[in-house]
């Protein structure tokens, strides 16, 4: 077999990239959080965005987008490449390339780690261990992205979908319905209230939130261009619940999420995720993912999930009703530069003070 020539090409951050997001589009493990936007809206909030790519006969075939953090008193820095690197890993040669291309960056932009992690799913992906070994990646290391998630198939009629829901939340749907909760696509105007929403839940359900301006800088980056959409569920014009879903290649992710105190036998929070899957399936996408459940078996899940409600806990219990596959990625893998620099992230890493972000 005649020997592949790659035309190699490495390129800084640029605010219009329609060539790199047309890949990552099309990529089966592309993410939105390996395109130009989700890079400019990390760019508001002390991240700087690097690309590194590969091209074989004019077109790109690999690349990662590295998001890069100075810390330690600005001496040293970080890099992070979330949903990614994008390549094809059984490719020996372009992985070994791609890695190289990857490891003169970091050394450019004196970071003495990069951590990936890449959007492969363990149960497709029985290499990956070997490829750790050979390409000496950490895995015993933290992770930023939930490990584990469900995928709702949106390839079967409305109909099905909500046939392989459990049946307290297909009955919940239609008890919004009937309960007179209408859904809507909301605007830069919804923005205060969706906020709100979001204090709201945090207050109650006792986890950490973003500054305000981070989900509004988040609307702004991606809704414009069709990236994103905020879905507002109203009764009487009070809002109820609300989300922000995503779309990248065939699948939308349900990435922020809230709902209020008031109202609450109306079921308002699954009629805005029933109506974000319809838009989704409308709009070409073959999946739903629900983006973060705890990291256990589903025999552990299901036997401890009425009984905890911390960290990933809590929102198993209303994802778990909306069916679909538990999927596991093979999680996060560090490729270490400085030792010193990695001894003083591991110490720290249990507060996520180096790395932090929700995605």
């Amino acid at each position: 077999m005649p020997k592949i020539n790659f035309q190699l090409e490495e390129q800084p951050y640029t605010e219009a990239d329609a060539e790199w997001d047309e890949f990552v589009d099309r990529h089966p493990h592309g993410s939105i959080l390996q395109t130009t936007n989700w890079a400019r809206l990390k760019g508001r909030f002390g991240w700087k965005a690097h690309r590194v790519w590969m091209k074989q006969d004019g077109k790109l075939v690999a690349g990662a987008q590295v998001l890069y953090r100075s810390t330690f008193m600005g001496l040293v820095g970080i890099g992070y490449i979330p949903h990614g690197p994008l390549v094809d890993w059984q490719d020996e040669e372009q992985t070994a390339v791609l890695l190289n291309q990857i490891d003169q960056a970091a050394y450019d932009h004196h970071a003495g780690m990069v951590k990936m992690e890449p959007r492969l799913w363990l149960d497709e992906t029985p290499y990956w261990p070997e490829i750790c070994r050979q390409y000496d990646l950490i895995t015993d290391t933290d992770s930023i992205q939930p490990l584990q998630t469900i995928l709702v198939d949106l390839r079967p009629s409305p109909d099905d979908i909500l046939a392989n829901m459990k049946s307290k939340t297909r009955y919940n749907i239609r008890l919004s319905a009937r309960k007179e909760v209408t859904v809507r696509q909301g605007t830069e105007k919804d923005m205060p209230a969706f906020i709100k929403l979001m204090q709201t839940t945090g207050q109650r359900d006792a986890f950490s939130l973003h500054m305000p301006d981070y989900y509004k800088a988040v609307y702004e980056m991606l809704a414009p261009s069709g990236q994103l959409v905020l879905f507002m569920a109203e009764y009487e014009t009070r809002p109820l619940a609300a989300i922000m879903v995503s779309k990248s290649g065939d699948t939308a992710s349900y990435l922020f999420g809230a709902s209020s105190n008031e109202e609450r036998q109306r079921m308002a929070p699954y009629a805005v995720q029933w109506a974000a899957m319809q838009w989704a399936k409308e709009n070409g996408c073959s999946w739903y993912d629900l983006w973060g459940i705890p990291p256990r078996s589903l025999e552990e899940l299901e036997a401890n999930f009425t009984e905890r409600s911390d960290g990933l806990w809590g929102v198993y219990r209303h994802k778990r009703g909306y069916g679909g596959l538990i999927k596991r990625t093979v999680g996060p893998a560090d490729r270490v530069y400085n030792n010193l620099v990695y001894k003083l992230y591991k110490r720290k890493r249990g507060g996520r003070s180096l790395v932090t972000g929700h995605q």
